[in-house]
């Protein structure tokens, strides 16, 4: 069992602030997904974590142990990398067993760790080949495994399905998600991709410019988004927002949306600049839909089991999911409860 502890953490390249007063603790054995667009600091965090980036501000515990200035190798932390970073020269039983023999274990103890690393994975045949006579998910399996050899405390992933095609991932996804809940220890996980980070994680970790939007299960994540920037990241297609405008109001609390007449209780609309959120699941053609709008239908994405439909509708454009037997003739429906309201900021005051 093992647990992770981020306190005040600060990191800057240059005059680059890449982390800004970072502080989370990690539950006991849980996945952990840190997510966030490109040079958000996802990766920095990790490289911290492993020892293989100085940090500027702050400390990191694992286990109540301060690690900041552990050498790598004595952190009990294991990566696996977007690259795989497996020797050429090596067969799969060589590179699975390389670590092991630089801490000079014995040569029983390494057979019996790399082969029941492989057992896991599944790459029992694998053992004699070289990487070049792999396929990116059998070396993706063997960059884990060796890791898994390492009897870590802490799983590190950075990006390590970024390689590899969407069928792939979704396999390497479920196993992934097996080999942690069968070996039970604490997995951190760096992605920009929401669907690992939804399919993957106890808890997500939604970061913006090196500071922490939202710290939340899955459910929480989506349900109950703190901000705008939450909302559209997690969620495909994203969240419509729709700024209120003074042509909108009719009195204090009530405004006109997409055709109808809405009372919203405890907004004040005259006060301030707010935004209403729909997602495009929440759009639909059901006759029981609370209210119903007449939109223009731009253009209609097949996706097999469903269609985003792309409509325009006053001075709005707007995006909705809809399965793919019914179509849009006459009417998109929504409902109250599905509407969320962020203030002038951004920052959500209503759902």
């Amino acid at each position: 069992m093992s647990n992770i502890k981020f306190t005040n953490i600060h990191k800057s390249f240059g005059s680059n602030k890449i982390i800004n007063n970072f502080n989370l603790e990690g539950k006991e054995d849980e996945f952990l997904v840190l997510v966030g667009p490109s040079g958000c600091g996802k990766s920095t965090l990790l490289r911290m974590i492993a020892g293989l980036e100085q940090i500027d501000e702050g400390e990191i515990f694992i286990n109540d142990q301060l690690v900041n200035e552990l050498h790598p190798s004595k952190r009990q932390t294991a990566m696996v990398f977007q690259s795989y970073a497996l020797y050429p020269h090596m067969n799969v039983y060589e590179n699975m067993s390389f670590g092991l023999k630089i801490e000079k274990r014995s040569k029983e103890e390494i057979e019996q760790k790399v082969m029941q690393a492989a057992k896991i994975l599944k790459i029992e045949e694998l053992l004699e080949r070289k990487p070049k006579q792999l396929s990116g998910g059998q070396r993706q399996r063997v960059a884990i495994g060796r890791a898994i050899t390492r009897n870590p405390k802490i799983f590190l992933f950075d990006e390590p399905l970024s390689n590899l095609d969407a069928a792939l991932r979704a396999e390497m996804r479920v196993e992934i998600s097996k080999l942690h809940n069968q070996i039970k220890t604490n997995m951190i996980y760096v992605t920009h991709d929401q669907v690992e980070a939804m399919t993957l994680a106890d808890r997500i970790v939604i970061l913006n410019h090196g500071n922490i939007e939202q710290v939340g299960t899955p459910d929480e994540i989506y349900s109950n988004p703190s901000n705008i920037f939450v909302a559209q990241f997690i969620g495909t297609p994203k969240m419509n927002i729709l700024k209120i405008t003074s042509d909108n109001i009719i009195s204090n609390n009530e405004i006109k949306f997409l055709g109808n007449s809405i009372k919203i209780d405890g907004i004040n609309f005259s006060k301030k600049d707010y935004y209403l959120g729909l997602r495009p699941e929440h759009l639909g053609v059901s006759e029981n839909s609370e209210y119903k709008f007449n939109p223009k239908v731009d253009l209609i994405e097949n996706l097999g089991n469903e269609k985003i439909a792309y409509i325009k509708m006053d001075q709005y454009e707007i995006s909705a999911k809809i399965p793919s037997h019914h179509t849009i003739e006459n009417s998109i429906g929504f409902n109250s409860k599905d509407i969320f309201v962020f203030d002038e900021n951004g920052n959500r005051v209503k759902s």
